[in-house]
C-alpha cells in the first residue's frame, strides 16, 4: 500500500514557485489577467489559464439584444425546476430575423402550463413586496410572507372565488408576528383594503399548512412606535413603556387588547407630563375608539397610586399627578 502511494507521488504534477521553493505553494488564480501568481513573491508561474467559473458577464451594447448565455439564478419562491426554454417574440426584423419567431412564441405561451403558474406567483410576490415597501418593512418580512404564500396558495385557491389580496394580507400579518415586527390589524388591512374578518379566516389555514409559530404582539412592542408617530420625545416614550408594564399587572387591565393598553397608556402619560395628546389622534393612529381609550384611562386613573410611584415620577421632571384629570 505504501509502495502504491509513493508511485502516485512520483508521477503527480506539482507546481512550485522557483523563487520561494515552498513545498506548500501559495498560488493565486488571477482570472482577470489569466495568470497563475505566487501569493508570496508575486512571480507569474503560468499564463492563459481558462476561467472555469460561471459566465455572468455579457459584452454587448446597451441598445442591442441580450447576448447573455446564462440565465438568472433559481428563485426559491417559485415552483418547478425553472429550467424552461423561453422562445423570443421575434421582434427583430430584416434578413437575419428568425423565421416564424412570433408564431413559435405564441404557441409556447399557450402551452406553457408551469410557466403560467410561476407567473401568477411572481405577480403575487410583486404585490407583497410593494405592500411591505409602503410600510418600510425589512427584507426578512418580505421573504417570510412569500414563503407563507407559496405554502398556502394551493389549498387557499382550491375553493373558487377566493381573493388573492386576502391571502397576501394574512401572509404579511403572519410574517410580521413571526419575525417579531409588530403591526396591528388596522395598519395591514388599511394598506391592502381587506377587512379584518376576512384575514382572520385565513389564519387557521396558514397555521395548518405552513406550521407558523406566531409570537403574541405585546403592548411594549407597539407603544414605542405609536409614541414616535405621535411626536412624543424619547423621555416620554420610555415613561409610557414603564407605565404599560405596570398597567398590565392590574387585574382590570391585564386581559385587554394590547393595542388598547398601549393607546390608553399613551393618553395617560401625555396628560401626566402636560403634553395633552388628543384622544382622537391616538384613536386614529391605533384604530380603537375614543370611548375605549377613555374608559381604560379611567381604570388607570383609579389605580394611579399603584402606577405613579416616586421613582417613576422622578424619571421625568414634567410628570405630576395633579396634571391628570377625568
Amino acid at each position: 500500500m505504501a509502495a502504491g502511494a509513493n508511485h502516485d507521488e512520483q508521477f503527480a504534477v506539482k507546481l512550485v514557485c522557483k523563487d520561494c521553493r515552498n513545498p506548500v505553494p501559495n498560488l493565486v488564480e488571477d482570472f482577470t489577467s489569466g495568470d497563475y501568481v505566487c501569493g508570496d513573491c508575486g512571480l507569474v508561474l503560468g499564463d492563459r489559464i481558462v476561467d472555469t467559473r460561471s459566465e455572468w458577464r455579457t459584452f454587448q451594447d446597451s441598445d442591442g439584444p441580450d447576448q447573455s448565455r446564462v440565465g438568472d439564478g433559481a428563485n426559491p419562491f417559485l415552483g418547478g425546476d425553472q429550467l424552461d426554454t423561453v422562445i423570443g417574440g421575434g421582434g427583430s426584423k430584416g434578413p437575419n430575423a428568425p423565421p416564424g419567431g412570433r408564431s413559435l412564441h405564441r404557441a409556447q405561451a399557450r402551452t406553457a402550463g408551469p410557466t403560467r403558474g410561476n407567473q401568477t406567483l411572481a405577480d403575487a410576490y410583486r404585490e407583497i413586496a410593494a405592500f411591505c415597501d409602503a410600510c418600510d418593512m425589512p427584507r426578512s418580512i418580505v421573504d417570510a410572507a412569500k414563503h407563507l404564500y407559496l405554502k398556502a396558495e394551493a389549498d387557499y385557491f382550491a375553493q373558487k372565488g377566493r381573493r388573492r389580496s386576502v391571502l397576501i394580507t394574512a401572509c404579511i400579518f403572519s410574517a410580521c408576528r413571526q419575525e417579531g415586527v409588530p403591526r396591528t390589524y388596522k395598519e395591514i388591512c388599511s394598506l391592502t383594503g381587506v377587512s379584518r374578518k376576512d384575514v382572520r379566516r385565513v389564519f387557521a389555514l396558514l397555521r395548518s399548512v405552513a406550521d407558523t409559530r406566531a409570537t403574541v404582539t405585546s403592548s411594549e412592542d407597539l407603544v414605542m412606535r405609536f409614541a414616535s408617530r405621535l411626536g412624543l420625545d424619547l423621555a416620554t416614550s420610555m415613561l409610557v413603556r414603564l407605565v404599560v408594564h405596570r398597567a398590565k399587572e392590574l387585574a382590570p387591565v391585564s386581559g385587554k387588547n394590547p393595542v388598547t393598553i398601549a393607546g390608553s397608556c399613551i393618553y395617560f402619560v401625555s396628560m401626566l407630563v402636560a403634553n395633552d395628546c388628543a384622544a382622537d389622534a391616538i384613536a386614529a393612529l391605533t384604530g380603537i375608539s375614543e370611548t375605549t381609550i377613555r374608559s381604560t384611562f379611567r381604570i388607570l386613573y383609579d389605580n394611579r397610586a399603584a402606577i405613579l410611584t416616586p421613582d417613576l415620577l422622578a424619571r421625568n421632571p414634567l410628570a405630576a399627578e395633579r396634571n391628570l384629570r377625568i
